[in-house]
């Protein structure tokens, strides 16, 4: 019989977290879900007996930003992850180990923990062959080696979920997301290039406290945090209202924190919590920075068009009804545009059938 990891109250414990720490972490994670306040109480249940879920992290055609990303993770901190709420057992980047004593240790995890790891995956996948090996094996054979016997699939980053830079136009190595490869398997995608951190780690404390994946959108994303497009709740929101849009990076209404929809902005686009879970514990992100959201977790937002092109015509003063339906209704065929694309995605996974958990189901 395997052995079991300790569970994650355990582990908290013997790292001197209190009870009432426990159940301070319960609560914050649940917020951060969305969820209602009773899923904080259901939380600290489940995590109370949990064991530690073994995890086998891939990384394919990728930058490695999307791990850069997780290690500057606030809530919970790479840390607490790692050896609180899960037993990383193979990473290309974080791990110790390599050569041989590297490819046994995912060996003996997916032996040891057949049917209940998680597969985690960031970057895409080359179809021609030998455009990348890892341990003398192609991409695609590791991938579905270690899909076999996981129990969910975690997509990081816009490579693994959508096929990112790689799939970009002329496509060379023929670069495909997971979802194209593994059909047989939960699955959810957490786009951006890359991720927010916190939304990777909510996600698999979700995970662990109920054994199965949020809510999803159309897309396989968490609607905890893709459910409202970047532009929804921006900061500069009003001034799109009220027709006031920068003209440059560098003009007064750049510098009065106006609108940049002029400038290229995806956000009206764009699904994602940048807005509001923000950056580097909450302190800023590309919008507050200065510059206009790319659309980095959507699908095939490197070929979409440039980053400095304005999405449509915006509203412009006076600020009239019949200036504001014209307005609609270019940004009604910008978002038409956006949603054929997300439609093809949608389509290529259309053989899927991806389980959905509501809120309801979480707490009963």
């Amino acid at each position: 019989m395997a052995k079991q990891h300790s569970t994650i109250y355990q582990q908290l414990q013997s790292h001197g977290i209190s009870r009432r720490g426990f159940l301070k972490f319960c609560a914050t994670t649940a917020s951060m879900l969305a969820l209602p306040p009773t899923a904080a109480t259901a939380m600290a249940e489940v995590l109370s007996a949990a064991p530690r879920p073994s995890v086998i992290w891939l990384s394919f055609q990728e930058c490695t930003g999307c791990t850069e990303a997780i290690t500057r993770a606030d809530s919970p901190t790479l840390e607490t992850l790692i050896f609180d709420l899960i037993s990383l057992d193979y990473h290309h980047t974080l791990q110790a180990a390599s050569g041989h004593a590297a490819e046994r240790a995912r060996e003996a995890a997916m032996a040891a923990h057949h049917g209940n790891y998680l597969l985690v995956v960031d970057g895409s996948v080359p179809t021609i062959e030998h455009y990348s090996t890892i341990a003398g094996i192609s991409n695609l054979q590791m991938l579905k080696e270690s899909a076999a016997g996981a129990a969910a699939v975690i997509n990081i980053g816009s490579c693994a979920a959508f096929g990112g830079l790689p799939h970009a136009h002329p496509n060379p190595t023929g670069a495909v997301p997971i979802a194209d490869l593994i059909t047989d398997k939960p699955m959810v995608n957490i786009p951006g290039c890359p991720p927010i951190p916190v939304v990777m780690t909510a996600v698999l404390a979700h995970y662990i406290t109920f054994g199965r994946l949020p809510e999803l959108d159309a897309l396989y994303r968490p609607k905890a945090f893709y459910g409202e497009t970047i532009h929804d709740r921006c900061y500069r929101r009003p001034y799109y209202d009220q027709g006031k849009f920068a003209k440059t990076f560098d003009d007064d209404g750049a510098r009065n924190g106006w609108c940049l929809f002029e400038l290229g902005c995806k956000g009206p686009t764009t699904y994602n919590a940048c807005a509001t879970t923000k950056w580097n514990q909450g302190t800023s992100f590309p919008i507050q920075s200065g510059h206009g959201c790319i659309g980095c977790s959507e699908p095939d937002f490197w070929d979409a068009g440039s980053f400095y092109q304005a999405l449509s015509v915006p509203i412009r003063p006076p600020y009239e009804a019949a200036t504001v339906a014209a307005a609609g209704a270019a940004i009604g065929t910008v978002v038409g545009g956006a949603t054929l694309l997300a439609n093809r995605y949608k389509r290529a996974v259309a053989k899927r059938e991806q389980p959905s958990v509501s809120v309801d189901d979480l707490t009963r």
